[in-house]
């Protein structure tokens, strides 16, 4: 008898914006329905429902004794480096007998580079066919933004990976949050630098609060200087490339192929100005929904990355 693989989990990071929740909802539905053999569930950290915890007590009802959690984020920032390992190992006492294996973000991985490319193209009017000019076009990526300076640094690395032999004039960071520059500053820049046409591309897999403050802190710098063309790209969404990539990293973390790089980890390496977060315990992120055990919170001296159980 062949043991059954292991179940599929999507953490998420949650927003308050429930559009974008359910975009998460039902790219996880989608992943069900391309692996029906799979079982597969999903939840977030905070802010939205359900609660991580809810879905892996709905996967273990559902008799899922081992299950590999994919983050679906971009960048290993705080959620996905110390927040998710937390409350995957607070469900691992909740729920005694299962074990797990925790799979890498999605990084700059290149079907993700294409995606953005394509909405690079959407928004200068341009199609696969026919891509339009962008000779003379700055793109202004836009992360979410971290204290951690690894994340942050994961944003210029896919802006530099998106400008090589892609044509553009230059390819600038922002954040539009924590982190500078701000989205404005990050115009200023791309201005000084020569720039007359603009478009800015929120590094955001689904729409959310902040996807939307980036457009309009865009929209508002473009009223401001009427002598620059301002566009603003959609958000990656679900499209078949991060479907097919999010299985991808789910395999990878069934077989333990991870590839984690740790480096620059804050958790690991002391950094300038973050040496106090060198082995700091991780504790689950508080979620009002969460309605589990409530067991004590799980310390991870010295954080490790892969929590393979």
């Amino acid at each position: 008898m062949t043991t059954p693989s292991p179940a599929l989990l999507i953490a998420g990071h949650g927003t308050r914006d429930e559009a974008g929740a359910e975009a998460f909802r039902a790219f996880v539905r989608e992943l069900q329905r391309r692996r029906p053999e799979l079982p597969v569930a999903g939840g977030f950290i905070e802010l939205s429902a359900p609660p991580l915890g809810e879905a892996v007590s709905g996967l273990v009802e559902r008799g899922v004794r081992r299950f590999a959690a994919v983050p679906l984020m971009l960048v290993s920032a705080g959620h996905a480096k110390g927040d998710i390992p937390a409350a995957l190992a607070r469900e691992k006492e909740r729920h005694p007998g299962i074990s797990y294996a925790y799979g890498r973000p999605l990084g700059p991985h290149p079907a993700l580079l294409d995606v953005l490319e394509r909405r690079l193209d959407e928004a200068l009017g341009g199609t696969a066919r026919r891509p339009a000019d962008r000779s003379d076009v700055t793109v202004l990526l836009v992360g979410r933004g971290s204290t951690d300076p690894d994340a942050n640094a994961e944003v210029h690395k896919a802006a530099r990976l998106l400008w090589e032999g892609r044509g553009y004039a230059g390819v600038e960071t922002a954040f539009v949050s924590l982190a500078a520059p701000d989205v404005p500053s990050g115009l200023d820049r791309c201005a000084k630098l020569g720039a007359r046409r603009i478009v800015v591309l929120p590094y955001f897999l689904f729409t959310g609060v902040l996807p939307d403050r980036v457009r309009r802190q865009a929209e508002g710098w473009a009223e401001a200087h009427p002598e620059t063309e301002v566009r603003t790209a959609d958000v990656i969404g679900p499209e078949p490339e991060l479907l097919d990539l999010v299985l991808e990293r789910y395999e990878e973390a069934v077989k333990g192929d991870l590839r984690m790089n740790c480096d620059s980890c804050v958790y690991r390496i002391a950094l300038p100005g973050f040496e106090d977060k060198v082995g700091l315990p991780q504790q689950p992120h508080f979620h009002p929904d969460d309605d589990g055990h409530h067991g004590h919170g799980h310390h991870h001296g010295g954080h490790t990355h892969s929590h393979a159980h």
